[in-house]
């Protein structure tokens, strides 16, 4: 078991703590919940610098880290249009959720025709990542109602987030679009 791997058991690992913690009838419940999302969302970094800086990419690892990260993200989408209730939240949710499974579904197909490399990450959905991961820690940071401008630009940078994660959609879309069509 690498290192690498670890974080990324790590990372998984904390969903249920991050899910546990959001629910507790205590005010600092909400950042404490918002901290654990962004620290497991830095072992997204870390999992990906030590398994290169150290060789230690493994089949695993290639399975088991975009599947930590879509359930972090996933998760904490469902807490958030639990707790927040409004269509507003709720829509770009769904176009991030949605997407994700889209393009895993997609990956999955273009690996059977042995063709995964057009389909790979690119800088775009890394930055669509890191959007998500803000907006995300933002808004489980506070309650629903808060009012306060971090709530507002969580919102926003969500709205970016979900924006960029069409356009990463469009892209891979694009580049899968030769072996897709009939």
């Amino acid at each position: 078991m690498t290192l690498a791997n670890q974080l990324t058991l790590l990372r998984v690992a904390l969903i249920p703590v991050m899910v546990l913690v959001f629910f507790l009838p205590f005010p600092w419940s909400y950042p404490v919940a918002a901290i654990i999302f962004a620290l497991a969302g830095i072992t997204d970094y870390f999992d990906g610098y030590v398994a290169r800086r150290y060789n230690q990419h493994t089949a695993f690892g290639a399975f088991l880290d975009p599947v930590a990260d879509k359930l972090m993200v996933a998760v904490a989408l469902v807490l958030l249009v639990q707790a927040h209730a409004s269509i507003w939240l709720t829509i770009p949710a769904i176009v991030i959720i949605g997407r994700e499974i889209v393009i895993s579904a997609l990956r999955e197909w273009m690996a059977e025709m042995g063709d995964r490399t057009s389909v790979a990450v690119s800088f775009i959905g890394k930055v669509k990542t890191a959007a998500q991961m803000g907006s995300i820690t933002a808004l489980l940071a506070f309650p629903a109602d808060a009012d306060v401008w971090v709530v507002d630009g969580g919102y926003i940078s969500l709205y970016i987030a979900a924006g960029l994660t069409l356009y990463s959609m469009v892209i891979y879309l694009r580049a899968a679009w030769p072996s897709l069509r009939p």
